[in-house]
């Protein structure tokens, strides 16, 4: 048997508008998979829940507060890159706190799920993309 790749987990968010559109974020440049648009979140830190990550990272990325009770399990994503394998929970959100800004990403947009797939995504990102059309 091969060396086992390192396991990554990492939390995302879909955050849902009044309008049914979902929110997604351009990596920046000098990122890994930059220019890619992507779920917010962030990678877990040790000790840290996936819902206490994401109340962090959109914190720190986008400037919202959320609480645990605002975020509902979905669907999550099993993907193996060349050098870890990634496990992302998505959860979906409808409530927050705050006005959404771009703190950390190149670019935010609001998008109706039938058109997700028209934003380039990395490979862990993608599949998430049909749960959200079928299911939103």
């Amino acid at each position: 048997m091969a060396d086992p790749k390192p396991m990554v987990l990492v939390a995302a968010a879909a955050l849902i508008d009044s309008d049914g559109r979902v929110l997604i974020a351009q990596r920046p440049e000098g990122k890994q998979l930059a220019g890619l648009w992507e779920f917010p979140g962030g990678k877990l830190e040790p000790g840290e829940t996936p819902e206490q990550c994401l109340i962090r990272e959109l914190e720190e990325e986008l400037g919202i507060v959320i609480t645990q009770a605002c975020l509902a399990p979905f669907v999550f994503a099993s993907h193996s890159y060349e050098t870890f394998h990634l496990m992302m929970p998505l959860y979906l959100c409808r409530r927050w706190e705050g006005v959404i800004t771009a703190k950390e990403h190149a670019a935010l947009a609001w998008v109706k799920p039938s058109k997700l797939g028209d934003y380039p995504m990395p490979p862990a990102d993608a599949p998430l993309v049909a749960w959200l059309r079928d299911l939103i």
